[in-house]
């Protein structure tokens, strides 16, 4: 069965703000809600609860390859198809294409990487001002 709701007792400081929310669409509603959230930077949203805590166990060992993901190409669009070219052997075409379905989505660039090898390739993205991650 439906519960009755009983009337919520708005303080008198607070009445003329609540009427005008009221009037508010949804749509409306939900950009008030943005942006205060960015203007005092909190969220609207329930807080998460923490999971409990692993059990103490041997430590993770250290990932030894990655695979290389280009997230966007930046400013230097050309050095970053450069680079997916001498690492990949695409032709032209294909590593712009690469690069500028970065734009869309993340794009695998190269897979099962060494660690010191991903780490320079990360320097040379970075450097041409492309955003990279190795996963």
């Amino acid at each position: 069965m439906a519960e009755k709701k009983e009337p919520i007792k708005v303080p008198e400081k607070f009445k003329s703000l609540v009427e005008e929310i009221e009037k508010l669409s949804v749509l409306d509603l939900a950009e008030l809600v943005k942006i205060l959230e960015e203007k005092f930077g909190v969220s609207a949203q329930a807080p998460v609860m923490a999971a409990p805590a692993a059990p103490a166990t041997a430590p993770a060992e250290e990932k030894s390859v990655f695979n290389i993901e280009l997230k966007s190409a930046g400013d230097k669009k050309i050095e970053a198809i450069k680079i997916v070219r001498d690492l990949t052997g695409k032709g032209l075409k294909e590593a712009k294409d690469l690069v500028d379905a970065t734009a869309a989505a993340p794009q695998m660039v190269k897979e099962n990487v060494k660690k010191e090898e991903a780490e320079e390739i990360k320097k040379k993205f970075e450097a041409a001002g492309a955003k990279v991650e190795l996963k």
